[in-house]
């Protein structure tokens, strides 16, 4: 007897997807291929999705199959990963010193799926002076941050607070930044029995070595009411010329501390990139403080890509 269940794709290999389901009750794994049609339809299976799994009783280990791709809340292109509650965006102090462009780009994507970002500052023993600065940037936007050592330990405990309260009841968080930042290291630190694999930093490029090779979702808190957490692969840059994250009109609402000052400029049509603080709300803002000029040079900056898409297409 042919029977239906529905589950959430935890991992995905090489057309092969591992599917955590409730059948009679309890939480089990599928291992299962998608339908054929999925192969011709542009929407591909992610991590993440929940999705319905058709399996013959007795046999699911031969039979199981994707059979539907359930509505999606959000799917980002990278990281590669549906249905997210929380990005947990991940710098590293020092050794590599982050490129806050492309952790902006990381927020702006965040806000504009309605994924709720938070920022966590690692390796806050190699420099407690950056780890405050660049806490204070995200924090005075309103941004939650954390600054951890997985080495001394400091902050985990404040983290790991965050994280049972918060990613449990089915939510789904994941960890996201560049190469060797730290993120599988956290992991390991917030929860031993994860066990990711790890690696060093190249002394020569202070650039780290990719060691996340897929998205996988782990199994977090009680088992009744676990919440879902994912390592991703690292990466260098976000490439928003060539992959469509948002377009430019979803610009000013991805940068959160921006919309206090919504239509208080002297210039409706006003784009927020200029110096002019008598014209524009948000550069008086960055002149007064109020916002941090790295978080307005992003803006600008995506707003130049942007700009220049709309106008190439």
């Amino acid at each position: 007897m042919e029977k239906i269940v529905n589950g959430k794709v935890v991992k995905g290999l090489g057309g092969l997807y591992e599917v955590r389901c409730f059948a009679c009750g309890a939480p089990v794994r599928f291992s299962c291929r998608a339908r054929g049609v999925f192969r011709h339809a542009e929407e591909k299976v992610t991590v993440g999705d929940l999705v319905r799994v058709r399996y013959e009783d007795g046999d699911p280990e031969n039979t199981a199959v994707i059979s539907e791709l359930l509505p999606r809340r959000n799917c980002l292109i990278r990281p590669p990963i549906s249905n997210l509650d929380y990005l947990f965006c991940v710098i590293a102090a020092a050794r590599p010193a982050p490129v806050l462009e492309t952790l902006d780009k990381l927020l702006a994507i965040a806000e504009h799926n309605r994924i709720e970002p938070v920022v966590i500052v690692t390796k806050a023993d190699f420099g407690e002076e950056e780890c405050r600065r660049y806490a204070a940037i995200y924090r005075d936007a309103g941004i939650p941050v954390f600054c951890v050592s997985s080495e001394d330990g400091s902050g985990v405990e404040e983290l790991r607070s965050y994280l049972a309260a918060n990613v449990r009841g089915g939510k789904c968080a994941a960890f996201a930044g560049a190469s060797g930042v730290g993120k599988s290291t956290l992991l390991n630190t917030l929860f031993p029995h994860l066990k990711l694999a790890t690696n060093t930093i190249s002394a020569r490029i202070e650039r780290g070595r990719h060691t996340t090779r897929h998205v996988e979702l782990y199994e977090v808190g009680d088992e009744a009411d676990c919440g879902f957490l994912a390592d991703t692969p690292g990466f260098s840059m976000l490439d928003f010329m060539h992959f469509d994250f948002f377009a430019l009109e979803d610009l000013f609402d991805a940068f959160r501390e921006f919309t206090p000052y919504r239509g208080q400029c002297r210039f409706s049509d006003c784009t927020h990139t200029g110096e002019g603080a008598a014209e524009c709300a948000i550069a008086r803002a960055v002149q007064e403080g109020r916002i941090a000029p790295s978080r307005h040079e992003s803006y600008k900056t995506l707003y130049r890509i942007l700009k220049q898409k709309k106008n190439t297409y």
